[in-house]
């Protein structure tokens, strides 16, 4: 009997925002445990290269270019995903966005429709239709949503970013507890400060930042890959008796 069971052999997953950045290294995560995987992203031509890095673990990976701000789209991502890979075990709601830095003040209604539109009531829609998906073959399922730190503190210049991840910080607790009796766990990923294009304006000095490590234990920022192994464990049979969890990948930052 294995202990601890990090194998996704079998499973079929779905990554949002999964061309770059966090969402690319948790799908390649996700496909070296075994899983088959679909990658999302607005961008067509954004997909090719992470096709091209997630078939060299043999898994079958298919792309479906989506908006996950309208729902027509996060219905046919569920919908190809079945017909392509034929089920649905795995979601990532990891696609987000952050068009406007800085006070809130300066956040106009369009803004602020986009911010909660992608990170926020996209995950609710796109949650409730992979229930759907994994009810039909009655073996449960995993959601995973990838949150902030910023989630769970009030950061400077991210007033209306930080809102909507706290706001996936309680759809995760409210999820959990409404699903579970279906056999499908939802839990969240809080990172905090990793480096990835979306979050260049925080890390690079070129860009007036300072570093981002001012007060982490760890004494420097993440790397995409060290949030991909939260998302593998979440994803697994290792965590079967984890769920309304959020999990902080922050170098000890809120410690």
């Amino acid at each position: 009997m294995t202990v601890a069971d990090f194998s996704l052999a079998g499973k079929v997953a779905i990554v949002t925002g999964g061309s770059r950045g966090i969402g690319r290294s948790i799908a390649l995560g996700l496909a070296e445990a075994g899983a088959d995987v679909c990658i999302a992203a607005r961008k067509p031509e954004s997909l090719d290269e992470a096709l091209n890095a997630l078939r060299a673990n043999g898994r079958r990976v298919i792309a479906v270019s989506t908006n996950v701000r309208e729902m027509p789209a996060l219905q046919n991502l569920i919908d190809e995903t079945k017909r392509q890979l034929g089920r649905v075990d795995i979601l990532v709601n990891n696609a987000g966005t952050n068009p406007v830095f800085g006070p809130t003040v300066n956040m106009d209604e369009r803004a602020w429709d986009a911010v909660m539109n992608t990170n926020l009531r996209a995950v609710f829609f796109l949650s409730k239709m992979a229930r759907e998906a994994m009810l039909e073959h009655g073996q449960g399922g995993s959601i995973i949503n990838i949150s902030s730190t910023g989630g769970l503190r009030a950061s400077g210049g991210l007033g209306v970013y930080s809102v909507s991840k706290a706001g996936v910080v309680m759809l995760t607790r409210v999820l959990a507890k409404e699903w579970g009796h279906d056999g499908i766990r939802v839990n969240c990923i809080a990172p905090g400060l990793i480096r990835t294009e979306f979050s260049r304006a925080l890390w690079d000095p070129q860009m007036g930042a300072r570093g981002g490590n001012e007060g982490a234990p760890l004494n420097r920022i993440g790397e995409p890959d060290e949030v991909a192994g939260a998302a593998v464990y979440l994803a697994s049979p290792a965590s079967s008796f984890t769920t309304g969890e959020t999990i902080t990948v922050d170098g000890g930052s809120l410690a």
